[in-house]
């Protein structure tokens, strides 16, 4: 369980309140044609605002590698912020020295103003101490609202919240709190949909879940593995033969712990991946040798959906198959539309992040009707592995050092 220090914790009236967002969103032709992440950490920067602060947002956007490069600059996200908040914002020319200085020197109580790339400077990704230092001058109090950064041990991540009293934005903390109760909090019996390309990628990620969920259903590329370690021919689809024994510890140690494993029993084949392409619906055991699973079939939609139905939360992660080719989306789909149904019904919880997930989801049209879906990737995936982030370990470090702002 994390324990951090939240806003609930902190006056922010008349301090300079530094607040980690990521603004790192797609842009075209230097203007936003995504505007979730800033509509998300709206939120926290609202709140602040309106309770007094002088709130100072800073972010990183794409990989410029420590150098200033104009095609990356935060500058094109301001009057995105504008319209969101509803308010004018400060642009500072740099996320430190002067030109920083002076943009935060600009703001009265309730102003906003929004720094440049931190990752502009090399010091920012190495957590120099000098660069963290020049950041904290900026500032009075820290507001960590960048959960889809904090698997990085950057200087603006970990850094600041060493150097000033530390607290979490309300993105974050919805988050840790969504993923907290997915993973095994109060509302069981629970079920992870873990789905995508590779076993490789994923490994821990299952193992993990192993220990926390009651239901673990797997499907896309990686089911194909586990369906090799039962004994099956899967004819050209795509699977990691070099893991089939690692798969088949996982499906043993599911049995020894009494967790149910949920692999496909039918599935959608096909000889290649391409738009309408034929198909046929047929048995796991009666794959073509010249065909590819491509999609889970009916009677696994329909147990899967059983499950969930059974199921009090749900955490789901990468697609069911090759979604992104219909009709390799069907199950995807249908599985989806399903879980949101059960959401509105108040039945189940359901949490989802991570790579193609919200994608999927999008196209499914469901990403509205998830209790929560996170928009970290990294990050999402390695708290779901087990790993201790490096910011959510400052922030639990600052609350642990200091009592509250």
């Amino acid at each position: 369980m994390v324990r951090f220090r939240t806003l609930d914790d902190l006056d922010p009236r008349g301090r300079r309140v530094l607040v980690r967002v990521d603004f790192n969103v797609p842009m075209q032709d230097g203007e936003v044609t995504d505007a979730t992440r800033i509509e998300r950490a709206a939120t926290t920067l609202r709140e602040l605002a309106d309770k007094g602060g002088r709130v100072v947002a800073l972010s990183h956007f794409g990989r410029p590698k420590g150098r200033r490069e104009p095609s990356m600059s935060l500058r094109p996200v301001v009057s995105v912020l504008e319209r969101v908040l509803g308010r004018p914002v400060v642009f500072g020319e740099d996320c430190v020295g002067e030109a920083a200085m002076a943009a935060v020197a600009r703001l009265a109580d309730g102003g906003v103003a929004l720094l440049e790339n931190l990752r502009f400077h090399p010091g920012e990704e190495k957590n120099d101490p000098a660069f963290a230092e020049a950041l904290a001058a900026l500032g009075d109090v820290y507001v960590n609202d960048a959960f889809s950064a904090s698997h990085r041990a950057h200087a603006s991540i970990v850094g600041l919240a060493e150097r000033r009293p530390a607290f979490a934005g309300r993105l974050l903390q919805r988050e840790v709190e969504a993923l907290e109760t997915a993973l095994g909090g109060a509302a069981r019996p629970s079920a992870a949909l873990v789905g995508g390309a590779k076993v490789s990628t994923k490994l821990a990620v299952l193992e993990n879940l192993l220990d926390r969920v009651d239901v673990l259903v797997v499907g896309g590329g990686m089911a194909n593995t586990f369906l090799l370690a039962r004994g099956l021919d899967v004819g050209r689809s795509l699977c990691e033969r070099e893991l089939v024994e690692t798969a088949a510890a996982i499906l043993d140690k599911a049995a020894r712990t009494g967790r149910e494993v949920v692999l496909p029993v039918d599935a959608v084949v096909a000889r290649e991946l391409a738009p309408e392409v034929e198909t046929r619906v047929v048995p796991v055991a009666e794959v073509g040798a010249e065909e590819m699973i491509l999609d889970v079939g009916p009677a696994t939609v329909a147990a899967i959906v059983e499950r969930l139905r059974a199921c009090r939360t749900l955490l789901w992660n990468g697609p069911l198959g090759a979604f992104e080719v219909p009709p390799f989306d069907r199950a995807t789909v249908e599985v989806a539309r399903a879980a949101a149904e059960l959401t509105e019904a108040g039945g189940l919880e359901t949490i989802a992040g991570g790579g193609d997930t919200v994608a999927a989801l999008a196209h499914a049209g469901v990403l509205e009707r998830f209790t929560y879906v996170s928009t970290a990737g990294g990050a999402f995936l390695e708290f779901i592995e087990g790993k201790p982030l490096p910011g959510l370990v400052a922030l639990e470090r600052a609350a642990a050092r200091t009592g509250s702002g």
